[in-house]
């Protein structure tokens, strides 16, 4: 299985207010999908507007398919776009996670 890595960049389209109402189902879509390995990193946008989840996955409709799931997507309180590159470089203890999982 190849690894490609994606940006997920999520845009807060309603108050915070109702954003924050849907934290703690976000916060279980992120940490299961740590568990099952498709995303590196993620964090607030500074200032809050959305947020941004580093991410790999096999192809682009898998990772499509995942962020669909996001609470804040099915609650319609963010937008997201789905950013695909290929890492040339990387800083050491990186490269590993961008090995194919069965490797």
């Amino acid at each position: 299985m190849e690894v490609r890595v994606f940006v997920i960049l999520l845009r807060y389209v309603k108050p915070l207010g109702e954003v924050d109402r849907l934290i703690d189902r976000h916060s279980a879509y992120l940490e299961r999908n740590y568990a099952a390995g498709h995303f590196l990193a993620s964090g607030r946008r500074v200032p809050r507007t959305g947020g941004v989840i580093l991410a790999r996955a096999s192809t682009i409709e898998e990772i499509e398919a995942v962020v669909s799931t996001d609470p804040f997507i099915t609650e319609g309180v963010a937008t997201s776009e789905v950013i695909e590159f290929e890492p040339g470089r990387w800083t050491d203890g990186f490269g590993y996670l961008l090995e194919p999982e069965d490797a």
